[in-house]
């Protein structure tokens, strides 16, 4: 079944191989991505930043393991802001999870092998219920998988920003005591981890969405209006392609709310 259609398609967001090499330092500011030398992976990126997730996967596995990068953030955004049904988000989140998997056998230093393991299985979490999945296991695989990003690549904004909503979720679900305990999360390393995402990538929505979400799950209401004002911070963001603009759209969804 074909996946949903990006919903707000804009000539804005079609790159040419020139214009995404110009663009690409912005682009992947968040998650530190060589420009690809393969150029049937350079077409999986222009289908990427268009909106045209299944054909950027599709493009992506075609080109081998090379392309997992593109096929794993295709199929990873696509599950969290347009698959609709809950069983089938979660399978593609196992798929990408799997895939990376593969992908760190075959090159095991290449960062991003690990920060879609991560956000793969820290999306499948929040699907089946971060305490299921704390007892399961799986939230010491996301802060290894993410620990070993940024060791491989240190300005990697993206993981930065995992780590910081690890410290949140598990604070959040099992309490500041049991979560430092058991799971090594602390309320201050968080919130530094979410500043440090910002420094790197100072442009992110997403990281602003994800830095007030992890805000409220710490500090409660007494920082709601520092919440409120990352949130109106992302709104505004320009966005330079189809992902920016969904962050950008769940920035003011949740200003509505």
């Amino acid at each position: 079944m074909a996946w949903s259609k990006f919903p707000y398609p804009d000539d804005a967001y079609v790159y040419t191989a020139t214009s995404l090499k110009k663009a690409w330092p912005r682009l992947h500011a968040g998650d530190a991505e060589p420009f690809p030398k393969d150029p049937a992976i350079v077409d999986a990126w222009i289908a990427f930043h268009a909106g045209e997730f299944e054909k950027a996967a599709k493009l992506g596995l075609a080109a081998g393991v090379d392309g997992y990068t593109v096929a794993n953030k295709a199929t990873a955004m696509y599950a969290t802001y347009l698959e609709k049904s809950e069983k089938k988000k979660l399978a593609l989140f196992q798929e990408v999870a799997e895939r990376c998997e593969a992908q760190q056998r075959e090159q095991p230093k290449n960062p991003n092998a690990y920060y879609w393991h991560a956000y793969a299985l820290g999306r499948y979490a929040q699907g089946i219920s971060i305490v299921k999945a704390l007892s399961q296991g799986i939230g010491n695989k996301v802060k290894q998988s993410l620990d070993t990003t940024v060791k491989l690549a240190p300005k990697h904004a993206d993981a930065h920003v995992g780590l910081g909503t690890y410290h949140a979720e598990v604070i959040d679900k099992v309490g500041a005591m049991i979560g430092g305990l058991t799971y090594g999360a602390k309320k201050d390393e968080g919130l530094k981890l979410y500043k440090a995402a910002l420094k790197l990538n100072p442009d992110s929505a997403i990281s602003r969405v994800e830095y007030a979400n992890g805000l409220i799950m710490l500090e409660g209401k007494k920082k709601m209006d520092e919440a409120v004002k990352l949130y109106e911070e992302a709104a505004a963001c320009e966005p330079m392609d189809a992902t920016e603009r969904l962050d950008v759209e769940l920035a003011k969804a949740e200003l509505e709310d």
